[in-house]
């Protein structure tokens, strides 16, 4: 026994992978590695978030005594720190809004219809198996391919061919706005980007939800900052080790806090146009913007309309955008002037 103890930790690699076998009988869930990497991910930053508001209340014995006096500042503070974490698991937990979850909807919608009209189904309805065979779970859905591609059709301009809107990956009509994510190797609505700190695809799903996590967390790493400074500032007697520790602290905070910055600003003038990461850096590439002047919104519907809609209509992840015709196209590619802004054309 001691004997093959000593050989298991001669061999580190071979050690390691038997303790990680035991743990994946006692949790089925972890056979994933990319499950996995998630999991790990996530619970390395909630450990950051814990080290970062940790240290501080344990270094600054001032803070901990102006908490006394002011508990409503703490509480505050506090308050804000769950809600980040909460909005962080809510949105790396939510549904970018998938196709394959569209298509079942609508199918379900248009058979619900059917059987209330009480009309029978046309006989040139073929039904079909869809299957992603990449998936472990290998989700099938039944779906009637001509009502779903006839609804597909009518969101493009006519003539359009049905290969330039067909996955071939999932081998599915994709809506306008729609691409296929090769991390979670499934279509996603209003595709915006694969975040790999949340672990999904930001999508017409949560990418409200995104918005608001990204601005809690801003908020949080700026308190957090002042807290900080005001420590250093602070003319008390301390270790030099505990302001060396500090300051480094505080410079990976303002990287992160000039990086959120920069993200909060880029994802709100996404919001106020109404496009996505992927339209704006890869327009070139989408046969349906590739005509459209670069300065020229398809999808914004003016500023208040967009937030109105990014806002209060995320309720139906399904809502699909059809492509706008060529004369709303040339309206909105007309310059603004003086009395457009006086009627607010802009909103």
């Amino acid at each position: 026994m001691v004997l093959k103890m000593i050989v298991d930790v001669c061999r580190p690699r071979d050690f390691l992978d038997r303790i990680m076998d035991r743990y994946i009988r006692f949790f089925p869930c972890l056979s994933d590695p990319v499950r996995r990497s998630s999991l790990g991910l996530k619970v390395a930053l909630v450990m950051l978030h814990l080290v970062y508001a940790g240290l501080l209340f344990a270094f600054d014995r001032h803070l901990i005594e102006e908490a006394k006096i002011k508990p409503w500042y703490a509480a505050s503070y506090f308050l804000l720190f769950v809600a980040t974490l909460i909005q962080y698991f809510v949105t790396s937990c939510s549904s970018p809004g998938y196709v394959l979850e569209a298509m079942r909807a609508a199918i379900e919608k248009d058979n619900a219809f059917r059987k209330a009209s009480k009309q029978p189904a046309s006989s040139k309805n073929v039904s079909v198996v869809v299957t992603i065979d990449r998936n472990p779970a290998e989700k099938t859905v039944q779906a009637d391919v001509t009502s779903w591609t006839k609804m597909v059709m009518d969101m493009y301009p006519p003539g359009t061919l049905l290969r330039n809107f067909t996955c071939s990956y999932c081998h599915v009509e994709q809506p306008p706005r729609t691409k296929h994510c090769h991390d979670c190797d499934r279509c996603v609505l209003q595709f915006d980007h694969h975040c790999v700190w949340l672990g999904t695809c930001i999508g017409q799903g949560n990418h409200c939800r995104f918005w608001w996590y990204i601005f809690e967390e801003t908020a949080l790493c700026l308190w957090t900052g002042i807290w900080y400074i005001s420590y250093l500032k602070a003319d008390m007697a301390r270790a030099w080790w505990k302001d060396a520790i500090v300051i480094v602290l505080l410079i990976t905070l303002s990287i992160a806090l000039i990086f959120l910055l920069l993200l909060l600003l880029f994802h709100s003038y996404l919001v106020l146009t109404n496009q996505t990461t992927y339209e704006l850096v890869r327009r070139r590439r989408i046969f349906y913007l590739r005509s459209i002047p670069e300065r020229v919104y398809p999808f914004s519907k003016g500023v208040c309309r967009n937030l109105y809609d990014f806002c209060c209509q995320r309720g139906n992840i399904y809502n699909f955008e059809p492509l706008p015709s060529a004369q709303v196209l040339e309206e909105r590619s007309r310059p603004y002037t003086c009395s457009d802004i006086y009627r607010c054309r802009c909103c």
